[in-house]
């Protein structure tokens, strides 16, 4: 069975109505991004920063996985897929796709502020108050600007011995992230699926939104594959 890398950003989730991504005028949900997704923001106004993750939290609660989500799903009888994702929602999973890696950290959980490795499920609004199993500040399981992103080197790893990379509304810009595409195998298929997409040597590129592309995709693969 070959292998299916699905490296998916912002314009997914856009797709279901969640504006995750930062504007024209750098603002993010009319936040600056350094006031509420910076571990200096965290350190000097928590409250704001968790005021703006509750907000995001409960957005991503209410959206609905879109076209995009459901036909990733239906790749999995014929490939290996190993979705990497971007996104902090968890409309990958809701829509039922089994192998999910968050580069980004999850809105849905929670970690303690002195223990990266004690993270723990959350889906109502969080408070100054909720703590650790040692009593200690518990923080959103994000990974804020100028933080290392603790599973690039897995997601390195799957990439590596991809047969097919489909990369879907993301502009690629966003480093480590955007550094994956260089370790898929020269032999690699690669599509993008972005509706206003640079063009990259050997990417095939669809000019569509992904709840447009991804299903289309879908099908081909699935053909190929049979």
């Amino acid at each position: 069975m070959k292998k299916c890398i699905i490296l998916t950003g912002a314009g997914i989730s856009a797709d279901s109505g969640l504006n995750t991504f930062r504007d024209a005028g750098g603002l993010w949900e009319g936040q600056r991004v350094q006031d509420v997704a910076t571990p200096e923001a965290w350190a000097r106004n928590p409250q704001m920063v968790l005021d703006f993750y509750n907000q995001r939290r409960r957005q991503a609660a209410e959206a609905e996985p879109n076209a995009a989500h459901k036909a990733l799903v239906r790749l999995e009888p014929y490939y290996h897929v190993q979705i990497i994702t971007q996104n902090v929602d968890n409309l990958h999973e809701r829509a039922g796709s089994s192998r999910v890696l968050h580069l980004h950290g999850e809105l849905n959980k929670l970690r303690s502020s002195a223990d990266e490795h004690e993270i723990i499920e959350w889906t109502g609004d969080q408070t100054l108050a909720d703590a650790d199993s040692q009593d200690r500040p518990l923080r959103p399981h994000i990974v804020w600007f100028g933080e290392e992103v603790p599973l690039f080197g897995q997601a390195l790893a799957e990439m590596e011995d991809a047969d097919v990379v489909m990369v879907v509304g993301t502009s690629l810009q966003v480093y480590p992230a955007a550094s994956l595409l260089q370790f898929a195998p020269d032999q690699a298929a690669v599509y993008l699926i972005d509706p206003q997409p640079q063009r990259l040597p050997g990417v095939e590129v669809m000019a569509e939104k992904a709840k447009d592309g991804v299903p289309k995709l879908v099908e081909n693969l699935i053909c190929e594959a049979v």
